[in-house]
């Protein structure tokens, strides 16, 4: 029945379109429109009826039904999706009327895609409309369409501004926010924008973080702090809002409150080890000594830790040269630096100490430091002046003790050999036999003979089993004699042989500066003995030469005779740049030809090189480095000419003969240095090593163990060796086959290979064992090192077993034993009894169970 009725109201509305087109058709416009309205109303989905109606209105004059109409079909059209017509509709209502901001919002929507201009337009007309009406939440939705078209700074702002009055925190703070980034990428200040944003929305953490920032950036370090605070409190873990908190903290004085934020950072990125550095120096300059000390000693043991111990050290006393001299601090430095065998910097340290402690009263303690400081080194300079302070300040009996090492003491053999044991080993002996060998050279031969009576004391009857320490005596003219009686002094065997300059006579010598050099030999020498490649011995030596002689530049160089350098390292003095590298090469050249051209390669001196004869072939070359006086030195390997050793000065200069004399013996100790580094490498590269886990083969074990005990015993350095096995290899080969115990041996063997230091060496030293070797390592950093490795290799697990997903981790047994490294010993024995030690240790550490760390000390092994 409802079909029935349906078709016959279709069937009505169909004679009425009909009824209304033959109206039209007879010119009764006014008829048929009333026609087509009753239509329309009877089917108002009809669009085609409407579309004709609104065109009869307009005939008619009816305007505001006309308007009506198409604002109906304009609607329409844009629901159903019909973008084209909606578009001829809104025009043709534009003509005869006033759109509502609805249509022209809608319309506007219908024109991004094809005419952005006009589409802004017609939004800005939307916005002025409600603007007039107060609507501000539906010009809210406006606006937001004409940033997404056009996003600028005027935009963001309108929109800012808007959301602020409509209560609506969060997108005003964006907006704003939005606006100051706009103003910074502008080149503006972009502060009052973040400021605007900070008051919208306190809790955004990147808002704070920018206005925080531009508040430290203008200098208002109070209020940074109180914008960020509450940000860190609130436990927001930002790397940056860390950093900026951090440096506002620091810039307000609160270092104590700055130190967890800087460590934290530090330890989430190494490079930010300067940052660290600097509060250490802004604690001491504040006179937080206390929290200085603490801060220093955890990098410490960081640095250690990441086998980065060396330049820990450099940093450091870095930092004692610059900042305000801290009674803690050098205490801390002393300790520091005696641990890393710097005697040098060591003594300097103590006798600043010294200075400190007798400025606040302190005698007892200036006393001690006094007293260690001359342990090291007797013949420091200034002394005796510095025991005179102390007189009558401390007891007589400390005071006498000071003095007795300032005197040479005739003391028994069983007493000096006790004291010897105590307190010195071979690198004081090798201090004192490179200084007597200089003192003779350049003919200071009461200063030699000073230095071999103090040998003698302390090293009694050393020459019977030292060949170099009996031609030294010879050298000088002495006999060594004991039972309390002094050394005879007889003529002497052999003259020093001048050094042949082409210089001016030198300057009168000053003695001080004289003691200051030959004490200096020793120091630099045990450094570049301390270098495990060549490139690290030519850079210290520059270094520490050219800072020591004060000169502009400081170049070594290895050269085969006629060829290019193949390695060229310079020290540049205050004020001065880089050389040019071809101009270096020039001139290391032809001093090199210089020393060949004359058979008994000495020293090249030359007090006005630019206008001299010998180098007039690189005169342009000099010229470009701003040389003017230059002294050189061959670096030769036997009768092979390696390289040159150049000292070049930027203003005329007359060389001492003893600098040349002292520097020659450098040059030499270069060359010693160089050919260790060379053959350490040379023996490491020709050893065999397993391909798949990196580890050196067992073929090879004694001989580099035999080559570090050497190097070890010339350094006077610790050497540890390590012995981890993991697990019974024959239970775990029965129980997971040999492949499977291969491939978990390779992994691990990998993770040593790529975690432990270039010093050191690791090998594959049976089925489930490995061996390494420790350079400069004592018992307790090789402790350190065991878990470091236990680390390392927490992830390797063995295969999974009946279904298990994950295999079980091996966990290894280790023996340690740090050698017993004197010179005097044979380096055979050396290595024979830590062999055995180490072994025993690992057995040891078996018997106590899986996971067994034991260092056994020597004498400990029946």
């Amino acid at each position: 029945m409802a079909d029935t009725t349906t078709r016959a109201d279709r069937a009505e509305l169909s004679k009425r379109v009909e009824r209304a087109e033959k109206l039209l058709q007879k010119g009764k416009a006014a008829e048929a429109l009333e026609e087509y309205l009753l239509v329309l109303r009877d089917d108002p989905e009809n669009d085609k009826v409407r579309e004709l109606s609104a065109d009869l209105c307009l005939s008619q004059s009816r305007g505001r039904d006309a308007v009506r109409l198409l604002g109906e079909l304009f609607e329409r059209q844009v629901n159903t999706g019909d973008a084209t017509r909606a578009s001829l509709t809104y025009k043709k209502l534009a003509r005869h009327g006033s759109p509502t901001w609805d249509q022209k919002f809608r319309f506007g929507q219908l024109l991004e895609g094809s005419n952005k201009k006009l589409a802004i337009g017609t939004y800005e007309s939307a916005l002025s409309d409600l603007a007039k009406l107060e609507d501000k939440k539906d010009a809210q939705q406006v606006l937001a369409r004409i940033v997404a078209l056009e996003p600028v700074q005027a935009n963001f702002l309108r929109v800012a501004e808007l959301s602020a009055e409509l209560g609506e925190s969060k997108a005003a703070a964006a907006a704003f926010k939005r606006v100051a980034q706009l103003t910074a990428e502008a080149g503006n200040d972009p502060a009052q924008w973040y400021e605007r944003a900070y008051q919208e929305d306190s809790s955004d953490e990147e808002i704070a973080l920018e206005y925080g920032k531009s508040l430290l950036g203008q200098g208002q370090i109070g209020a940074a702090i109180f914008i960020l605070e509450p940000q860190v409190n609130a436990g927001k873990t930002s790397a940056e809002l860390r950093d900026i908190y951090a440096e506002a903290l620091l810039a307000a004085g609160r270092y104590a409150d700055a130190e967890p934020l800087v460590w934290q950072l530090f330890e989430l990125n190494s490079n930010r080890m300067s940052q660290v550095t600097a509060l250490i120096g802004q604690l001491l300059d504040g006179e937080q000594d206390e929290a200085a000390v603490s801060l220093a000693r955890k990098l410490g043991q960081f640095q250690a830790k990441r086998g980065e111990r060396r330049q820990f050290v450099a940093v450091m006393q870095d930092i004692s040269a610059t900042r305000r001299a801290s009674p803690e601090m050098l205490e801390f430095l002393s300790e520091l630096f005696n641990a890393s065998n710097r005697e040098g910097d060591y003594c300097q340290t103590l006798l600043k100490l010294f200075d400190v402690y007798c400025g606040t009263g302190d005698f007892a303690k200036a006393a001690e430091c006094l007293d260690r400081a001359a342990e090291v080194d007797p013949y420091e300079s200034g002394h005796t002046k510095r025991l005179e302070m102390l007189k009558g300040k401390i007891e007589n009996k400390k005071f006498d003790a000071i003095a007795s090492r300032f005197t040479p003491v005739s003391k028994t053999p069983t007493e000096a050999t006790q004291e010897v044991e105590a307190t010195l080993g071979a690198s004081t002996l090798q201090d004192l036999m490179l200084q007597a060998e200089i003192l003779v050279q350049y003919g200071m031969r009461n200063k030699a003979v000073e230095r071999l009576q103090r040998i003698q004391e302390l090293f009694p009857h050393e020459e019977e089993r030292n060949e170099d320490l009996q031609r030294l005596y010879l050298s000088a003219g002495v006999t060594p004699t004991y039972a309390g009686s002094a050394p005879r002094v007889v003529a002497p065997v052999a003259a020093a042989v001048p050094v042949p300059v082409v210089a001016p006579a030198a300057p009168a010598i000053d003695p001080a500066a004289e003691m200051r050099n030959v004490t200096r030999v020793a120091e630099i020498t045990r450094k570049l003995y301390h270098q495990t490649t060549a490139a690290a011995v030519l850079t210290t030596a520059v270094n520490e030469i050219g800072g020591h002689w004060e000169v502009s530049r400081c170049v070594a160089a290895m050269r085969t005779p006629g060829s290019t350098p193949t390695a060229v390292q310079e020290f540049c003095g205050k004020g001065v740049k880089a050389g040019d590298s071809p101009a270096i090469k020039q001139v290391i050249g032809a001093l090199q030809d210089l020393f060949l051209s004359s058979p008994a390669s000495e020293p090249v001196v030359i007090a006005d090189a630019q206008n001299g004869a010998e180098l007039q072939t690189v005169r342009a070359a000099l010229v470009e480095l701003g040389a003017t006086s230059v002294m050189a030195f061959p670096l030769s390997n036997g009768e092979d000419s390696v390289g040159v050793l150049a000292m070049l000065h930027n203003k005329s200069r007359a060389w001492p003969q003893t600098d040349a004399v002292v520097l020659k013996t450098l040059a030499d100790q270069m060359v010693i240095a160089l050919n260790n580094a060379g053959l350490r490498r040379l023996v490491k590269n020709l050893s065999v090593t397993d391909e798949k886990s990196g580890l050196l083969k067992r073929g090879s074990y004694l001989d580099l163990l035999l080559a570090e005990s050497k190097r070890a015993a010339q350094n006077a350095a610790p050497l540890s060796v390590l012995l981890l096995q993991f697990g019974r290899s024959a239970a775990l080969l029965k129980e997971y086959g040999e492949a499977a115990i291969e491939a978990v041996m390779e992994k691990i063997g990998q993770q040593f290979a790529a975690n432990i230091r270039t010093n050191d060496l690791a090998f594959r030293y049976d089925t489930t064992t490995i061996a390494l070797i420790l350079g400069e390592t004592a018992e307790k950093e090789a402790l350190m090192a065991i878990e470091k490795l236990r680390k390392v290799i927490a992830e390797v697990r063995l295969p999974a077993k009946d279904g298990a997903g994950k295999g079980h981790s091996l966990e290894f047994s280790a023996g340690l034993a740090e050698a017993v490294v004197r010179e005097s010993y044979d380096p055979v024995d050396i290595v024979t009894e830590v062999i055995n030690r180490a072994e025993h240790a690992l057995a040891t550490s078996l018997v106590q169970g899986p996971g067994k760390v034991v260092a056994l000390a020597a004498g400990a092994v029946a």
